[in-house]
C-alpha cells in the first residue's frame, strides 16, 4: 500500500484513542498533541495523522497546512479505524481528512475542469480520495496544522520561506517525502504554496498557476478562468510524455 514515515503516529496513537467522539477543539488544541510553539512568532504546530505516503502517486496534491477541521476530521478517522492495522488506518485517514470540506468540493471540480481523470484513467476526481487514491499523494507542504495567532494559517504571514521553524517543517517532511517518489506531477494549490515549490525545485514538473480551492479565495475563480486554458496545456505536455506505469499500487512498501 505505502509507507508511514517517522514513527510519530505510534507516539500518539494511544492519546489519540484515549478521546471520545464527538471531539471539540479542547480536545486536539492542547499541550498532549503540541508538537512545537514560537510565541515571538505567534506561531503553534499540532500532531496531524498525516504520515501516511504514497510512494507510488502519479499526482501530487500540495497545500499548505491542514486547518483545525481536517485535524479533527483525521482525529476521528483514527477512533472510528481503530481496528485496522496502523498502515490502513493511516491510509484511510488521508482519504477521509485531506482537504475534506468545501475545499475538496472546489478542488475535484477544478481538477475535472482540467480534464485530470482523463490522464489518470478514472471518471471524476473525486475517486481520488476513494477507489482511486492509489494515484494520488495528498499532502501539505507543513504535513501538522499550524496556526499563527491561533487561527489557521494560510501562508502568507509569516513568511514561510524567512521563518525557520516553518521551513525545518517543509525540509525535514515534504522534501524528504517527495525525494522518494519518481517525478510525479505537482498540483500546488495556491501562490503561497508555489512560492516554497520554486524556492526549491527548478525541474520537478510542477502545475503553475492553480487557485487555492478554499472557499475564502474570493479570487479563484477568476485566478482559474485566467489561467486554464495554459494549465490543461501544461498538464497535457506532462501525461503525453509520462507513461503512467503500473498504477495499482502493488509495489509499495512499510517504513518505520
Amino acid at each position: 500500500m505505502g509507507i508511514v514515515t517517522e514513527a510519530k503516529f505510534h507516539l500518539f496513537k494511544e492519546k489519540i484513542l484515549s478521546l471520545a467522539l464527538p471531539l471539540s477543539d479542547n480536545d486536539l488544541l492542547n499541550s498532549t498533541f503540541l508538537l512545537q510553539k514560537n510565541e515571538k512568532k505567534k506561531l503553534e504546530v499540532y500532531y496531524t495523522p498525516f504520515d501516511y505516503i504514497n510512494e507510488n502517486a502519479k499526482v501530487v496534491i500540495v497545500g499548505i497546512t491542514p486547518g483545525l477541521h481536517q485535524m479533527k476530521k483525521a482525529y476521528t478517522a483514527v477512533i472510528e479505524n481503530r481496528h485496522l492495522s496502523d498502515e490502513e488506518l493511516l491510509h484511510q485517514v488521508k482519504k477521509s481528512a485531506s482537504f475534506e470540506g468545501t475545499m475538496r468540493k472546489n478542488l475535484t471540480a477544478m481538477l475535472d475542469e482540467l480534464e485530470l481523470p482523463r490522464h489518470l484513467g478514472i471518471s471524476s476526481s473525486s475517486e481520488l480520495f476513494g477507489t482511486a487514491s492509489h494515484l494520488v499523494y495528498n499532502t501539505s507542504i507543513l504535513p501538522h496544522a499550524v496556526f499563527f495567532n491561533h487561527q489557521n494559517f494560510n501562508g502568507s504571514r509569516p513568511n514561510i520561506l524567512k521563518t525557520e521553524m516553518l521551513l525545518d517543517y517543509v525540509k525535514n517532511y515534504f522534501i524528504k517525502d517527495i525525494s522518494i517518489m519518481e517525478n510525479p506531477f505537482i498540483i500546488p494549490l495556491g501562490v503561497n504554496v508555489s512560492k516554497v515549490l520554486d524556492y526549491f525545485y527548478k525541474n520537478k514538473p510542477i502545475l503553475k498557476g492553480f487557485p487555492h480551492p478554499s472557499g475564502s479565495n474570493g479570487h479563484r475563480h477568476r485566478q482559474f478562468r485566467e489561467n486554464k486554458e495554459d494549465m490543461k496545456r501544461q498538464m497535457e505536455n506532462y501525461f503525453t510524455h509520462k507513461s503512467l506505469g503500473n498504477a495499482d499500487g502493488s509495489s509499495n512498501r512499510y517504513k518505520d
